[in-house]
């Protein structure tokens, strides 16, 4: 089995001591390749230089979370611009609106958010897209760009089935976590999720995030890991009524798709 971990956060301190031997782990268990998230300007360099250790199986996405919006001038657009040439740079992002946390002013997110979907317009770069609390305006300020983007996921989809089909209406590839094995705020995904075609799913981690709550035994520690999308892609197979096998084999090949990267 080749899975492909569309979002995670191995540069994060929590993985400081062992992120070799998790980057092991998750090959043990499935996960051949990830995609890195970069969220700041300085996260995406670290993204990369960790994506540079493993070519051809770690890549990364350079871009500036909505939580950092407030910290996007004209060199962090220089910077992100100069990070998206390298072939190890996979998509722009992690970018969008975040109205649950609002750690930067809405003005600041929008416009941050614009920058970036400019950025991914002139180098034709996919988009790797977060969305929280934000549902409105966050569609109503990236249609008018979705005609020039090559492609775009959202990110961590935890939404309802009318965001769903909004969505999926726009042409979004949609980005499934260990949100929908929680079962205080996730169940309502498992009605819905057979919704997403399947050439527009792909699955994800968000580790160290997210841990699937449906894991067992449960492990010693609440980080999440990518050996754990293995619990994701259970989660969602039994959901959709479809074969592990099946699910594996198609977000896999959408994911290459995607983001344009080898298949081992």
């Amino acid at each position: 089995m080749n899975l492909i971990d569309i979002g995670a956060n191995l540069t994060h301190d929590s993985f400081s001591d062992d992120r070799d031997e998790v980057i092991n782990r998750a090959a043990e268990n499935g996960v051949k390749q990830m995609v890195l998230t970069g969220a700041s300007e300085e996260g995406s360099h670290k993204a990369l230089a960790l994506a540079k250790t493993r070519p051809g199986i770690l890549f990364s996405t350079a871009g500036v979370h909505p939580h950092h919006a407030a910290e996007y001038t004209v060199d962090v657009d220089k910077a992100l611009r100069a990070l998206l040439i390298d072939d190890a740079v996979v998509a722009v992002g992690e970018c969008g609106l975040d109205y649950f946390r609002d750690f930067s002013p809405r003005d600041a997110q929008r416009e941050a958010f614009d920058q970036q979907l400019e950025i991914a317009v002139d180098l034709e770069l996919p988009v790797f897209l977060h969305q929280r609390d934000a549902h409105d305006d966050f569609v109503e300020q990236l249609t008018p760009q979705l005609k020039k983007i090559t492609r775009a996921v959202a990110h961590c989809f935890t939404g309802t089935e009318a965001q769903l089909k909004t969505y999926l209406d726009m042409g979004l590839y949609i980005g499934i976590t260990g949100w929908i094995c929680d079962e205080r705020r996730g169940a309502h995904l498992h009605d819905i999720v057979h919704l997403i075609p399947d050439d527009k799913l792909m699955i994800e981690t968000d580790a160290p995030y997210l841990m699937p709550r449906t894991l067992t035994p449960k492990p010693a520690t609440r980080r999440n890991e990518p050996a754990y999308l293995i619990e994701v892609l259970r989660v969602v197979a039994d959901a959709r009524n479809q074969s592990v096998q099946d699910v594996a084999a198609y977000t896999t090949a959408t994911a290459i798709k995607f983001f344009g990267i080898p298949n081992i």
